[in-house]
C-alpha cells in the first residue's frame, strides 16, 4: 500500500535519505524544509520515483508558518509523520554558553517538533495506520561534556515521545523514537557554525553511522505489521558504546 509519508528538514542528512528511500519504493512525499533551493532539487530528484512529491517551504521555529503550511494540505492524509528536523549548535560548558544557540536548539528541536505534531495530528488521524517517528539522540540517554543544552533537548525528544506513546494510544497511532549516535551528515559542521576542519575530526579514524543506516531502520520500523510498534530504538556504529564511549582504529587492540 503506497502510503503519503511528510519528513521535515528534509533537504540534507536524515530527512534526505528517508526522503530517498520512501520514493524508491514509491510513496507520496511531503518533504519540508528551510531553503527552497534544495527542496526544488530534491523534488527534481525524487518525482520520477516517487508516486508523487509535494514541498513545503518553512521554518518549523515558526508556529504561524507551520500551521499555515500544514492547513495547505488540509485535504490529505497523513500516514506517516518524521519528526527530522533538528540540530546541535555550539559545544561550551554551560558558563560560557552562548544564548541564542540555546534558544535555536530548544526552539528547532523541542518546540519545531510539538509545533509539527501538533498540527499535523487531525491529518494522521485520518489515516488507518498512523505513525510518528521523532528523531532523538544518543545524546537523549547519556548526557556528555559540554552537550548541556543539546542533551537536554534530547531528553525532552525523549520523554515527549514517551508520552506522546501514552497520549496518543486509543488513537492508534504508533510512535517510534529513533535515537542514532555518531553520524557522518551536516551535523558537526552546523554544531561547529561551517567549520568543516573540526567537524572532520569528530569522525576521524572511526566509521560513523551513515544517513542511510537510519533511514533504513525508519523504513524497517514503518513497515511491520499493524499490530507491532517498536516505541525506541538506539544505533550506534560499532565503535561507539553511547554518546560518550567511543573507541578510534587506533586504539583498538590486536586482538581479544
Amino acid at each position: 500500500m503506497k502510503k503519503t509519508i511528510l519528513i521535515t528538514g528534509a533537504t540534507s542528512g536524515f530527512g534526505k535519505a528517508i526522503a530517498q528511500l520512501f520514493a524508491i519504493h514509491g510513496h507520496h512525499l511531503i518533504i519540508t524544509g528551510r531553503r527552497s533551493d534544495r527542496l526544488d532539487k530534491l523534488k527534481n530528484e525524487l518525482d520520477n520515483q516517487a508516486s508523487s512529491v509535494t514541498t513545503l517551504c518553512f521554518d518549523v521555529r515558526d508556529k504561524v508558518a507551520v500551521k499555515e503550511a500544514i492547513t495547505s494540505i488540509q485535504d490529505r492524509t497523513i500516514d506517516i509523520l518524521v519528526n527530522n528536523a533538528g540540530l546541535a549548535s555550539g559545544l561550551s560548558p554551560i558558563d560560557e554558553g552562548n544564548i541564542s544557540d540555546w534558544d535555536l536548539m530548544i526552539d528547532t528541536n523541542i518546540k519545531g517538533l510539538l509545533y509539527m505534531t501538533k498540527e499535523t495530528l487531525p491529518l494522521l488521524r485520518n489515516s488507518t495506520t498512523p505513525h510518528i517517528f521523532n528523531i532523538g539522540s544518543t545524546a537523549g540517554k547519556t548526557a556528555y561534556k559540554n552537550g548541556n543544552v543539546y542533551c537536554a533537548t534530547k531528553f525532552a525528544v525523549d520523554a515527549i515521545s514517551q508520552s506522546m506513546r501514552i497520549d496518543l494510544l486509543p488513537y492508534g497511532v504508533k510512535v517510534t523514537a529513533i535515537n542514532p549516535g555518531m553520524a557522518e551528515t551536516e551535523f558537526s559542521v552546523v554544531r561547529f557554525k561551517g567549520d568543516k576542519e573540526r567537524a572532520k575530526k569528530v569522525y576521524q579514524d572511526i566509521q560513523p553511522l551513515r544517513a542511510e543506516d537510519i533511514a533504513n531502520v525508519v523504513l524497517f520500523c514503518a513497515t511491520l505489521p499493524e499490530h507491532v510498534c517498536i516505541n525506541d530504538l538506539t544505533l550506534t556504529c560499532t565503535s561507539q558504546a553511547n554518546a560518550i564511549y567511543t573507541i578510534r582504529d587506533s586504539e583498538k587492540p590486536k586482538q581479544l
